[in-house]
């Protein structure tokens, strides 16, 4: 199956944003516990344990990586049902991710966020990226999971010219 990138690149004062969007026919409710219930995180990201509150630091399990790795994310902020802020803590860095749900007439848009400082590696944090949120959705409509490979290294021509854009944008 060939997978369609959404992602897109925007320059904010301390870097750029990674912004991806995932439309369900679901109230507010039902996706945030898809985001924030560890039972149902599991069926699309890890399962995670501890504590949750804002200031708070859970560990995550990334259930569908090599070696199922464990991180730290320390929730940054917490508004039940609207949006959700963390620094996801691992061997690669500091992840800044922020997940916003709007929903009108009983449909929800989620926009994932990833604060970035620098636009390196864009081409395989964005395939990545899908490949969770369609992990998300899958898990939500009890469709089969899909394939990492139908996203990378698909998808990496799309963000490494996202990220080619934002270079000649500068010189101009």
């Amino acid at each position: 199956m060939t997978r369609t990138p959404t992602g897109r690149l925007f320059r904010t004062d301390t870097g750029h944003d990674l912004v991806l969007t995932r439309t369900f026919r679901a109230p507010a409710e039902d996706v945030w516990a898809s985001l924030t219930e560890p039972e149902r995180t599991a069926r699309w990201y890890g399962p995670w344990e501890g504590d949750a509150a804002p200031g708070r630091t859970v560990r995550l399990q990334m259930a569908f990586e090599e070696d199922q790795p464990w991180s730290e994310v320390h929730i940054d902020a917490c508004e039940p049902q609207r949006r959700l802020a963390v620094s996801l803590i691992d061997s690669y860095g500091t992840w800044r991710l922020e997940l916003a749900l709007t929903e009108t007439d009983g449909t929800t848009e989620l926009r994932f966020v990833q604060h970035l400082t620098s636009v390196e590696g864009i081409a395989e944090v964005g395939a990545g990226w899908e490949y969770y949120l369609d992990l998300l959705v899958a898990s939500r409509e009890g469709s089969p999971r899909p394939e990492f490979d139908e996203y990378h290294p698909a998808m990496q021509p799309y963000y490494q010219g996202l990220a080619g854009q934002l270079v000649d944008e500068g010189r101009q």
